[in-house]
Protein backbone atom coordinates (compact mmCIF):
# COMPACT_ATOMS: atom_id res chain seq x y z
CA UNK A 1 0.00 0.00 0.00
CA UNK A 2 1.39 3.50 -1.17
CA UNK A 3 1.46 6.75 1.09
CA UNK A 4 -1.13 8.35 -0.61
CA UNK A 5 -4.14 5.31 -0.09
CA UNK A 6 -2.61 4.99 3.31
CA UNK A 7 -3.23 8.51 3.78
CA UNK A 8 -6.04 8.14 2.60
CA UNK A 9 -7.01 5.17 5.04
CA UNK A 10 -5.74 7.30 7.96
CA UNK A 11 -8.53 9.91 6.97
CA UNK A 12 -11.42 7.28 6.78
CA UNK A 13 -10.19 6.21 10.11
CA UNK A 14 -9.77 9.63 11.61
CA UNK A 15 -11.81 9.61 14.84
CA UNK A 16 -10.84 5.91 15.62
CA UNK A 17 -8.48 4.21 17.87
CA UNK A 18 -6.38 2.85 14.59
CA UNK A 19 -4.18 5.60 13.50
CA UNK A 20 -2.37 6.17 17.10
CA UNK A 21 -2.83 2.68 17.86
CA UNK A 22 -0.83 1.50 14.92
CA UNK A 23 1.96 4.44 15.53
CA UNK A 24 2.25 3.21 19.26
CA UNK A 25 2.93 0.08 18.19
CA UNK A 26 4.78 0.86 15.01
CA UNK A 27 7.12 3.16 17.75
CA UNK A 28 7.78 0.11 19.80
CA UNK A 29 9.19 -1.94 16.93
CA UNK A 30 11.24 0.85 15.62
CA UNK A 31 12.65 1.41 19.27
CA UNK A 32 13.23 -1.86 19.90
CA UNK A 33 14.93 -2.49 16.71
CA UNK A 34 17.34 0.43 15.93
CA UNK A 35 18.92 1.02 18.88
CA UNK A 36 20.32 -2.56 17.97
CA UNK A 37 21.15 -2.38 14.73
CA UNK A 38 18.28 -4.87 13.60
CA UNK A 39 18.05 -8.07 14.72
CA UNK A 40 14.03 -8.36 13.53
CA UNK A 41 12.51 -11.28 12.97
CA UNK A 42 8.97 -11.91 11.76
CA UNK A 43 7.30 -15.04 12.26
CA UNK A 44 3.41 -15.88 11.30
CA UNK A 45 1.24 -19.05 12.32
CA UNK A 46 1.16 -22.73 10.44
CA UNK A 47 -0.84 -21.51 8.22
CA UNK A 48 -0.59 -17.61 8.04
CA UNK A 49 2.85 -16.03 6.56
CA UNK A 50 3.18 -12.77 6.92
CA UNK A 51 4.72 -12.42 3.60
CA UNK A 52 3.21 -8.69 2.50
CA UNK A 53 4.50 -7.38 5.77
CA UNK A 54 8.02 -8.48 5.53
CA UNK A 55 7.99 -6.96 1.98
CA UNK A 56 6.59 -3.46 3.39
CA UNK A 57 8.91 -3.14 6.16
CA UNK A 58 11.35 -3.88 3.62
CA UNK A 59 10.46 -1.01 1.41
CA UNK A 60 10.15 1.22 4.65
CA UNK A 61 13.44 0.28 5.70
CA UNK A 62 14.64 1.59 2.18
CA UNK A 63 12.44 4.15 2.21
CA UNK A 64 12.88 5.77 5.63
CA UNK A 65 16.96 5.19 5.31
CA UNK A 66 16.21 2.61 8.76
CA UNK A 67 17.89 -1.01 7.52
CA UNK A 68 17.25 -1.92 10.92
CA UNK A 69 13.35 -2.13 10.12
CA UNK A 70 14.54 -4.70 7.63
CA UNK A 71 12.70 -8.39 8.66
CA UNK A 72 13.62 -12.19 8.63
CA UNK A 73 10.99 -14.04 7.65
CA UNK A 74 10.96 -17.11 9.85
CA UNK A 75 9.17 -20.05 8.25
CA UNK A 76 7.09 -23.02 9.86
CA UNK A 77 8.21 -25.15 6.80
CA UNK A 78 11.27 -24.57 4.77
CA UNK A 79 11.52 -26.58 1.20
CA UNK A 80 14.52 -28.13 -0.55
CA UNK A 81 15.82 -25.63 -3.19
CA UNK A 82 14.07 -22.55 -1.42
CA UNK A 83 15.78 -19.08 -1.63
CA UNK A 84 18.29 -18.02 1.38
CA UNK A 85 16.29 -15.52 2.78
CA UNK A 86 13.07 -18.17 2.71
CA UNK A 87 15.42 -20.85 3.81
CA UNK A 88 15.00 -19.40 7.62
CA UNK A 89 12.80 -22.07 9.59
CA UNK A 90 11.53 -22.10 13.34
CA UNK A 91 14.92 -23.35 14.45
CA UNK A 92 15.67 -19.45 14.22
CA UNK A 93 13.87 -18.89 17.33
CA UNK A 94 15.58 -21.03 19.60
CA UNK A 95 18.25 -19.12 18.91
CA UNK A 96 17.16 -15.70 19.55
CA UNK A 97 19.04 -13.61 21.73
CA UNK A 98 18.91 -10.38 23.88
CA UNK A 99 19.38 -7.28 21.49
CA UNK A 100 16.70 -9.28 18.87
CA UNK A 101 13.26 -8.75 18.27
CA UNK A 102 10.49 -10.71 17.36
CA UNK A 103 7.28 -9.74 15.48
CA UNK A 104 4.54 -12.68 15.88
CA UNK A 105 1.70 -12.19 13.59
CA UNK A 106 -1.20 -13.86 14.62
CA UNK A 107 -4.47 -13.80 12.38
CA UNK A 108 -5.55 -17.42 13.77
CA UNK A 109 -4.51 -19.43 17.11
CA UNK A 110 -0.48 -19.43 17.49
CA UNK A 111 -0.67 -23.08 18.40
CA UNK A 112 1.39 -24.64 21.04
CA UNK A 113 4.78 -25.09 18.66
CA UNK A 114 4.69 -21.55 18.01
CA UNK A 115 4.47 -20.24 21.78
CA UNK A 116 6.71 -22.41 23.03
CA UNK A 117 9.34 -20.89 20.59
CA UNK A 118 8.02 -17.66 21.42
CA UNK A 119 8.17 -18.10 25.43
CA UNK A 120 12.24 -19.75 25.00
CA UNK A 121 12.50 -15.97 22.50
CA UNK A 122 11.83 -14.01 25.29
CA UNK A 123 13.47 -16.19 28.27
CA UNK A 124 16.90 -15.74 26.12
CA UNK A 125 16.46 -12.20 26.12
CA UNK A 126 14.56 -11.11 23.10
CA UNK A 127 11.69 -8.48 23.08
CA UNK A 128 8.36 -10.18 22.06
CA UNK A 129 5.67 -7.74 19.80
CA UNK A 130 2.29 -9.12 18.97
CA UNK A 131 0.06 -8.41 15.91
CA UNK A 132 -2.84 -10.76 16.92
CA UNK A 133 -6.66 -11.17 17.27
CA UNK A 134 -7.04 -11.79 21.42
CA UNK A 135 -4.54 -14.61 22.04
CA UNK A 136 -3.84 -14.45 25.72
CA UNK A 137 -1.39 -16.16 25.98
CA UNK A 138 0.69 -14.85 23.10
CA UNK A 139 -0.50 -11.50 24.41
CA UNK A 140 0.85 -12.76 28.27
CA UNK A 141 4.38 -13.15 26.23
CA UNK A 142 4.47 -9.49 24.36
CA UNK A 143 6.31 -7.06 25.49
CA UNK A 144 4.07 -5.11 23.84
CA UNK A 145 1.03 -6.16 21.26
CA UNK A 146 -1.67 -4.94 18.92
CA UNK A 147 -5.09 -6.41 19.30
CA UNK A 148 -6.82 -6.11 15.98
CA UNK A 149 -10.65 -7.91 16.75
CA UNK A 150 -12.89 -8.76 14.41
CA UNK A 151 -14.38 -6.00 12.51
CA UNK A 152 -16.32 -5.66 9.11
CA UNK A 153 -14.46 -2.53 8.39
CA UNK A 154 -10.61 -3.01 9.52
CA UNK A 155 -9.24 -6.39 8.27
CA UNK A 156 -6.31 -7.38 9.65
CA UNK A 157 -4.05 -6.47 6.57
CA UNK A 158 -5.12 -3.41 6.85
CA UNK A 159 -3.99 -3.17 9.93
CA UNK A 160 -0.55 -4.49 9.26
CA UNK A 161 -0.15 -1.59 6.24
CA UNK A 162 -0.31 0.86 9.05
CA UNK A 163 1.86 -0.63 11.45
CA UNK A 164 4.59 -0.90 8.67
CA UNK A 165 3.67 2.69 7.27
CA UNK A 166 4.24 4.15 10.36
CA UNK A 167 7.31 2.26 11.36
CA UNK A 168 9.11 4.21 8.32
CA UNK A 169 7.61 7.41 9.39
CA UNK A 170 8.40 7.23 13.32
CA UNK A 171 11.95 6.95 11.76
CA UNK A 172 11.84 10.46 10.55
CA UNK A 173 12.97 13.48 12.16
CA UNK A 174 10.10 15.41 13.06
CA UNK A 175 10.79 18.67 11.28
CA UNK A 176 7.87 19.51 8.98
CA UNK A 177 9.79 20.72 6.40
CA UNK A 178 11.90 17.45 5.87
CA UNK A 179 8.37 15.12 6.58
CA UNK A 180 6.98 17.20 3.38
CA UNK A 181 10.16 16.95 1.19
CA UNK A 182 10.17 12.89 1.97
CA UNK A 183 6.84 12.27 1.70
CA UNK A 184 7.07 14.08 -1.98
CA UNK A 185 9.89 12.03 -2.90
CA UNK A 186 7.87 8.80 -1.69
CA UNK A 187 4.99 9.96 -4.09
CA UNK A 188 7.43 10.94 -7.31
CA UNK A 189 8.75 7.42 -6.07
CA UNK A 190 5.68 6.17 -6.79
CA UNK A 191 4.52 8.10 -9.65
CA UNK A 192 7.89 6.38 -11.85
CA UNK A 193 6.96 3.32 -10.53
CA UNK A 194 3.76 3.70 -12.18
CA UNK A 195 5.03 4.95 -15.31
CA UNK A 196 7.57 2.61 -15.93
CA UNK A 197 7.06 -0.05 -18.57
CA UNK A 198 6.08 -3.43 -17.82
CA UNK A 199 9.16 -6.29 -17.06
CA UNK A 200 9.79 -8.30 -19.68
CA UNK A 201 8.98 -12.09 -19.40
CA UNK A 202 10.99 -14.64 -20.42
Amino acid sequence: MDAVRVALLREVLAGTEWPAATRRFAGSLRGSVVPHGGGLLLVGTTGYEPWHLAAHLVDEAAWSGTPELTPTLVRHRVWPGDRAHLSVGLGRLEAARRGETLLVVAPESPGGQLLERVHDARRAGATVLALDTGDRELQAMAHEALTVPEDPDLDFDTVQHLVSAAAGENALPDAAPAGRRRFRDRLSRLADQLTQPPPARW
